[in-house]
């Protein structure tokens, strides 16, 4: 059988595809428009940059004779598999997104996803925390994920209600200071 036929791993395309972690089984892929935007802007630049560049570094590289020291070829080779891996990635979590518009929610009040939540701590620190899909959370710039712990324990809360969330150093309690939909 030619190599061209064999996988190179038995890792689910989707577990390679990045630090993005897989949805829970049974879940639906919900995703904000900008989410879905940033995601379908990544798969057009790597399908209309960066796998044409390296497709041609490649082909360059493979008229020069000896593939098997050919350092271009070899690394090109195997950027090309990384490309392909993530554009097959990307693809997947588009045709399952979801696409649900924060600024169409009725309640208000209410915490759902896509919602942007103030909160305070017991220890009277205030965050906030906008609700997002997987492919979108950073927590850096407060934004996690719809399955993460934090965002569970909010969800369907109302403003001035106080949530348990439970962390590895015990359980907290949350304040919901305010709700609203951008």
């Amino acid at each position: 059988m030619s190599k061209a036929f064999t996988k190179e791993s038995d890792q689910d395309d989707e577990e390679e595809a990045g630090a993005t972690p897989a949805l829970p089984p049974g879940t639906r892929n919900y995703m904000t428009r900008r989410g879905f935007q940033m995601l379908k802007s990544e798969l057009d630049q790597l399908l209309r940059k960066e796998r044409p560049e390296v497709v041609q570094v490649v082909s360059w590289a493979a008229g020069n004779g000896d593939r098997s020291e050919n350092g271009d070829y070899i690394y090109g080779k195997r950027r090309l598999r990384e490309i392909d891996r993530r554009i097959r990635f990307l693809i997947k979590r588009l045709e399952s997104a979801e696409v649900v518009d924060p600024a169409d929610q009725q309640n208000v009040d209410q915490v759902f996803f896509g919602a942007t939540v103030r909160v305070c701590d017991e220890d009277g620190e205030e965050a906030e925390y906008q609700i997002v899909g997987v492919d979108e959370a950073n927590a850096t710039e407060g934004r996690i994920s719809w399955i993460s712990p934090m965002a569970r324990t909010l969800l369907k809360a109302h403003v001035g209600d106080t949530v348990k969330l439970m962390t590895p150093s015990g359980p907290r309690e949350i304040d919901i200071l305010s709700v609203r939909y951008v």
